[in-house]
């Protein structure tokens, strides 16, 4: 069972919670390096050293002091510190209940389990249960090792989560960057919504991810311990900014959504017997053929209208169609499913002509088509 690293109190109005705090994070996963004497493979120890007197300094040697301005300090002695430290009541005062929309992550800062201490149990379940059904959190101040904090708390299954806050001063404002104001054209738009819905889930499974990048350390770590040389990867080529194109950008991410290569060997599968079987027939007679070629023949006929042009045009299934030729036919109208490629008759000497075909394979003119 873990150990409750300080105890406390839940105070709002007339009611008072023991309650115990509790670490939520585990630092002892963390990897991290000792500093060592390369000769004798010992701890090295860090020393004060004082760069005015060049000699090293005992912590006896050694005061605070506050730096007002360049290389000026004002000094505070032991006594003078202890002045300016918030005295730990270890109490938690709830100031408002608010609705825990209105706190954006961005102030989260290091949370802490709370937990019920001796007599505390029905009162910690009494305003568990009171946030989970009002949908509020509780925001309030806490007051420890000299400091005060910002805090709220919040439900989490059948207990409460004590997280702390940055203040705003310490929260730097989104409005310092330059973010820009690029116009988004409605069909970019369409496309991208649609995309962010083809990978939607509904919950959240922190358990599906893992820190790649610390289990491969640990497994090199391991290597060197079995006594294994570890050899530096090739610099991989660091990803350059580049101008891409939008449009084409979320027409590559629609057509290749996650999990689509997945289905590509079930239907390769699939597909096999029915190769087989083709490669087991027997190849058709000459009257066969010649019928067929004739029946082929008959359904290529079409009616030819007068001299008309036609846009050959990509077809895609989410929306968005570019101009690859504009050509002389006499065709009135194709489209062909399994091509994805159509083509629509418009006017004669229509150029540069760029629109939107929904889903139904149906395409919308331009409405300002530019003459040539």
């Amino acid at each position: 069972m873990p150990r409750a690293i300080a105890s406390g109190q839940i105070a709002f109005g007339l009611v008072s919670i023991p309650v115990k705090l509790f670490s939520a994070t585990e630092s002892s996963e963390k990897i991290s390096f000792n500093m060592l004497h390369k000769d004798c493979g010992n701890r090295v120890q860090q020393q004060l050293f004082c760069a005015k007197d060049e000699r090293t300094v005992d912590r006896s040697e050694v005061v605070k002091g506050y730096e007002f301005s360049r290389g000026q300090y004002v000094l505070f002695s032991e006594e003078e510190l202890k002045t300016l430290e918030e005295k730990s009541s270890q109490q938690i005062e709830i100031t408002e209940f608010l609705p825990s929309s209105q706190i954006d992550p961005i102030y989260f800062a290091k949370a802490y389990y709370l937990a019920p201490d001796k007599g505390g149990d029905r009162a910690y379940t009494l305003l568990s249960k009171a946030l989970q059904q009002t949908g509020r959190w509780a925001l309030g101040k806490y007051a420890a090792r000299g400091k005060q904090y910002l805090v709220v708390l919040r439900p989490l299954s059948d207990g409460l989560v004590m997280q702390q806050l940055f203040y705003p001063n310490e929260v730097r404002a989104l409005s310092e960057l330059e973010i820009g104001e690029a116009v988004v054209k409605e069909n970019e738009l369409k496309m991208a919504v649609q995309l962010a819905e083809m990978g939607a889930t509904e919950e959240f499974h922190p358990e599906e991810y893992r820190d790649e990048v610390a289990d491969r350390v640990r497994q090199l770590i391991q290597r060197k311990i079995e006594g294994e040389e570890i050899t530096a990867a090739d610099d991989a080529e660091q990803p350059r900014a580049q101008v891409i194109d939008l449009m084409e950008a979320l027409r590559a991410s629609l057509a290749n959504p996650r999990g689509r290569n997945t289905a590509a060997p079930a239907k390769a599968a699939k597909a096999a017997p029915a190769a087989k079987v083709e490669a087991k027939r027997k190849p058709a007679k000459p009257a066969e053929r010649r019928a067929a070629t004739e029946k082929k023949a008959q359904k290529q006929k079409r009616p030819r209208p007068s001299r008309a042009f036609f846009i050959a045009a990509s077809f895609f299934d989410y929306g968005a169609v570019e101009i690859v030729a504009v050509v002389l036919s006499t065709l009135p109208h194709a489209f062909d499913t399994r091509t994805q490629y159509a083509s629509v008759p418009v006017c004669a000497g229509v150029v540069n002509v760029r629109f939107v075909a929904p889903a139904t394979g149906k395409f919308v003119c331009p409405a300002e088509p530019r003459n040539h």
